[in-house]
């Protein structure tokens, strides 16, 4: 096997840009094309690839503008640059400068000239790198923007004070750090909020230049728009006549902002100031709740739920006419993982219709169709463990009694996933984002076929990583199904190393998915990477359990209020499986892994595995169910998935076995070398939870080892911390493993 620290020689770099320091000594931070020592994936070279994000066509639909992200471990620090190329994947070339900071947002003014942001200011600049200027005077207050489809005003993000629930300290304190907290919600993610996002609209003048005092959307309103903590530009839209904007709001705050998951899109007109909720009748008041129990099990009505719209609501989007709005719906309140319909308005009469509801699945992001009379509207779902292209149409023939009078049509069903997709204008194709277990983002265009789906045509116009990938040995992937212990069927994924020889015996990860209802599709990860763990001679089995999307809504249903039931038996289903019938499964050399949810599996796992596993590894994982109840900042997250608070006397069957079965009441049948992964910004999870999990081990008399973030949140976002993650995980498995 390749030496995990061996580092790779960058005996060939094409370019370096940006600048990071070093000891006073600068670092360039830019595309790589290194010489690699292995045809093994290695964390350096996860490291050394570039991450395709943000996209756009032009209006001409001839080339289009994208974001990348480029990544320096010496230095520790990251840039973002924009790239063009043509729509045929010809001319490719950067368009940011060699060195600066970085550039994000990019978006056409008009078939030569591209907006973008930097330094908290919006730019602008010719799409052959000259004519840069500056639009925007803010001292560096733009968090987003985005102009309206006439180019005579702008949306721009900026952050304002917020005191709600926390309080200002004296002015006579100015060194004070000490927070005084009033209400919940005081910290979301990694952060403590004292201070929100609120689209301001400003006028536009000649060269695009912003002009004039701005209007604050909510003004003297106590609420975020985008909401926290992952929402962007994509929260909000305007209308074709440019007259409307469509945002997103979730206008609660404190204990219920906390429990509740109720969004809702506004329409706000921009001449005359007022604001028209399109989800709610006028006269809505909100249902009296109980905070500690779940909305699930305070008798709701599901007619009512879709007549209001009580659910999370977000991401309008307007038909091309201007007549509809469109957008992401969850009928349920409480539930953040509740399938997304897509949702149409009828600006003209005030009908809204669900469109998907023949798809027993999400919607994840969808794009109008060029041409309204189509009736079409293109969109990404999951079904059986990959993200593929779906259209929704109004049926032939329909009636006036059809029930449902819309189908949906399955584009394309590749091993993979498309992360996100737009209308090349006047072209009747779609640009989309891509990626497998065996390839990183890039971007491709597809003719769709909504007549004969099978000859819908997919083209990669974007080779990002090609240098790279061209070095590196590629795994096989397979597919399996096998009976549930609940007579259902469950498909688990095979990842094989590339130098894979049926006639060896392997070790094998068993993979714990998070969320918990997150599907395991064909992602590609720079953390959870499946590529670099068989690169590492590991064989990967990673299940989709009971509770994840893609199998139907009733398989997804299963593990809310049940975290330790079938979800968990499947886990033991498919690595049983794979150590009984795949004959290069080492069943002798087994180890456990995942994060969030899969970190709480592999602490349960740890108290129930009966010997299975070698080894354990759990990344910001809940051991303590009761601690997490009131720990995490998102409260209607547990009231959902425990269905009560651990203290109510009369608390539900489902909260009593939640709470029973909480990984720490189990360590004393631990027995198993276990690593445990944390990040003190973690929120979400407290790294209090990594922390007493370890603590518990090590004073069982367990090998465990604590490898703690103090700057990381969820996730590992810095490069040296990331090269650090990758090598303590194969350290631990080499060393339980091999």
């Amino acid at each position: 096997m390749p030496d995990m620290k061996k580092l790779i020689t960058m005996a060939a770099v094409a370019l370096f840009l940006g600048v990071g320091t070093v000891n006073g000594e600068d670092v360039k931070i830019g595309k790589q094309t290194p010489k690699l020592s292995s045809s093994m994936m290695t964390p350096e070279a996860l490291w050394a690839m570039g991450r395709i994000g943000g996209y756009e066509a032009s209006p001409d639909g001839k080339r289009i503008v994208y974001q990348v992200g480029y990544y320096s471990v010496k230095a520790n620090k990251s840039r973002q640059v924009l790239c063009l190329v043509n729509v045929d994947g010809s001319g490719q070339r950067q368009l940011s400068p060699l060195d600066g900071k970085s550039e994000t947002e990019a978006t056409w003014l008009d078939d030569e000239t591209i907006a973008f942001m930097t330094g908290g200011e919006v730019w602008s600049v010719k799409a052959d790198g000259t004519g840069r200027s500056q639009l925007t005077q803010t001292d560096g207050a733009v968090e987003g923007f985005k102009f309206s489809p006439d180019r005579k005003k702008i949306i721009i993000l900026k952050s304002i004070p917020f005191h709600e629930v926390i309080q200002e300290n004296p002015k006579d304190l100015p060194k004070a750090t000490g927070r005084l907290v009033t209400d919940l919600m005081y910290r979301h993610w990694d952060h403590y909020v004292e201070s929100i996002l609120h689209p301001f609209v400003f006028s536009v003048g000649n060269g695009f230049a912003v002009a004039g005092e701005g209007t604050d959307l909510l003004e003297g309103e106590p609420y975020e728009c985008p909401m926290e903590p992952f929402g962007g530009m994509e929260q909000l839209a305007w209308s074709t006549d440019s007259k409307s904007i469509a945002y997103t709001c979730r206008k609660k705050t404190g204990v219920l902002y906390s429990v509740s998951t109720d969004s809702d899109i506004f329409l706000y007109d921009v001449d005359t100031k007022t604001t028209r909720n399109l989800c709610k009748p006028a006269g809505y008041t909100d249902p009296q709740i109980e905070p500690t129990k779940t909305l699930r099990s305070q008798a709701v009505n599901a007619k009512a739920n879709l007549k209001n719209n009580v659910g999370y609501d977000q991401n309008p989007k307007f038909s091309p006419d201007g007549r509809y709005v469109a957008w992401l719906s969850m009928e349920r309140d409480g539930y953040e993982s509740d399938r997304q319909r897509l949702c149409c308005y009828d600006l003209a009469t005030g009908e809204k219709q669900y469109l998907t509801e023949s798809f027993d699945s999400g919607v994840d992001d969808f794009c109008w169709s060029d041409n309204p009379k189509d009736a079409i509207i293109y969109f990404i779902g999951v079904w059986h463990a990959t993200e593929n292209l779906y259209a929704v149409r109004a049926k032939k023939g329909r009636g006036a009694s059809d029930a449902n009078p819309w189908e949906v049509v399955q584009l394309t069903s590749e091993w993979a996933d498309f992360g996100s997709l737009q209308m090349l204008n006047n072209r009747k194709q779609l640009l989309v984002e891509r990626h497998s277990y065996t390839a990183p983002a890039d971007l491709y265009v597809v003719t769709p076929n909504v007549g004969k789906p099978a000859k819908t045509t997919v083209v990669q116009i974007t080779q990002e990583n090609k240098a790279i990938l061209d070095q590196l040995a590629k795994p096989k992937v397979q597919q399996r199904w096998v009976a549930t212990t609940d007579g259902k069927q469950m498909l688990y994924w095979i990842v094989l190393p590339p130098d894979f020889d049926e006639t060896k015996k392997y070790p094998t990860l068993l993979f714990c998915e998070g969320g918990p209802q997150s599907p395991v599709s064909q992602f590609w990860s720079y953390r959870w990477n499946f590529m670099i763990m068989a690169s590492q001679g590991y064989v990967i089995i990673a299940p989709n359990r009971h509770g994840l999307p893609g199998f139907g809504q009733e398989w997804l249903e299963e593990i809310s209020g049940d975290w330790t039931g079938q979800c968990m038996d499947d886990y033991l289903t498919a690595i049983d499986d794979a150590a009984q019938n795949l004959p290069y499964v080492d069943k002798d050399r087994l180890g456990a892994v995942g994060a969030s949810f899969g970190g709480f599996s592999v602490y349960y796992l740890a108290g129930h595995h009966n010997k299975r596993f070698k080894c354990f590894i759990a990344h910001d994982g809940a051991f303590n169910l009761e601690a997490m109840y009131t720990e995490t900042e998102e409260n209607w997250f547990s009231n959902w998935e425990y269905d009560d608070a651990y203290w109510n006397a009369d608390r539900t069957a489902n909260a009593a076995r939640t709470y029973k079965n909480s990984p720490h009441r189990f360590v004393d049948k631990w027995d198993t070398p276990i690593l445990c992964i944390h990040g003190e910004k973690d929120y979400r999870i407290n790294a209090t939870q990594g922390m007493s999990a370890f603590n518990a081990a090590r004073m069982r008399g367990i090998e465990a080892q604590l490898l703690i973030f103090p700057d990381e949140n969820h996730w590992v976002l810095k490069p040296q911390n990331g090269i650090l993650w990758q090598r303590t995980y194969f350290n631990w498995l080499d060393r339980w493993l091999k």
